[in-house]
């Protein structure tokens, strides 16, 4: 173990497979040293194993009904966060909503920063007409608030997880644009791109195989302080109808079916609510400690 840490940190690496794995391990030390990020971290692979050993950490089918048990306090035996109207185990519904809330982030992280990150390279590595088209049409989704946008969308496509995670990404895409097309008009005229091109490669391969990934690491940074807000965007579409639909255990839907009994059944909304509230913490904490790392100007700091 020893003698792979000394490979690790080596400072003249022998091949670029040592160079990157290296500069992956000091970014993990630089990571560890950041007490909230490693909370977030811990968070966000909570969910990853919640969504994964669903049927194992659940105690109940999330589907179940039993009205003699219904709205039962937590600490209940056999029923430790309670029950709700129709008798089902929130511990149950709680830990299968983590793999619908996983399913949405994940759709949206690998769709909406995609289309982001080809708009903004392409408008900032050509410049001219095609920048200023791309960035009023970029200008044009963000002059609405997202939720808004969201529910108009939804409204029109009808309501199921499908078309709340496709209403989620059309909205998401317009701050990664922005970043990236901020990140190719710093590189764009660098001399290694200029070498690239005197070497006959084409416009896409440059923005492909050099422009994008220079833009990754403030792409990736958006992109995990933004599942917070993805988060909270799809439980809205939930908690309205509008999202995923019942008996799916969706968190905002949860909610929802509690806002009833909130003063005296507190726990069947407000559970929920605490989930919802623990990983968006959990992203945004994450998403910090990523850019401490990420970003060469804090790197050494």
């Amino acid at each position: 173990m020893g003698q792979i840490m000394t490979w690790l940190r080596d400072p003249n690496p022998a091949s670029r497979m040592q160079a990157r794995l290296g500069q992956y391990y000091l970014g993990w030390l630089r990571m560890q040293r950041n007490l909230l990020a490693m909370v977030g971290l811990t968070i966000v692979l909570t969910l990853f194993a919640m969504a994964a050993f669903a049927p194992w950490l659940a105690t109940h089918d999330p589907f179940a009904q039993d009205l003699g048990r219904r709205l039962l306090p937590p600490l209940t035996p056999g029923n430790w966060l309670g029950t709700d109207d129709f008798g089902r185990d929130i511990w149950t519904r709680i830990v299968f909503g983590a793999r619908i809330t996983l399913y949405i982030v994940t759709l949206v992280a690998v769709t909406a920063p995609v289309l982001g990150l080809l708009v903004g390279t392409v408008a900032g590595y050509f410049g001219g007409w095609v920048d200023q088209v791309l960035m009023r049409i970029t200008d044009i989704f963000l002059a609405f608030p997202r939720l808004i946008l969201a529910l108009a969308l939804v409204a029109v496509l009808g309501p199921g997880i499908e078309n709340a995670v496709l209403a989620i990404a059309l909205t998401a895409w317009p701050p990664y644009a922005r970043v990236a097309r901020a990140e190719t008009l710093t590189v764009r005229n660098a001399d290694y791109i200029a070498a690239v091109r005197l070497q006959g490669a084409g416009s896409t391969r440059i923005i492909l195989g050099h422009v994008m990934p220079m833009c990754l690491p403030s792409v990736i940074i958006r992109v995990t302080l933004d599942m917070a807000g993805v988060i909270l965007i799809a439980a809205g579409l939930g908690f309205l109808g509008l999202g995923v639909q019942p008996p799916l255990p969706e968190w905002g839907l949860m909610i929802s079916s509690g806002r009833k009994f909130l003063f005296e059944q507190w726990w069947v909304a407000t559970i929920p609510g605490l989930a919802i509230f623990i990983v968006s913490l959990g992203f945004n904490l994450l998403g910090d400690g990523l850019r401490d790392v990420l970003d060469p100007r804090s790197a050494g700091k």
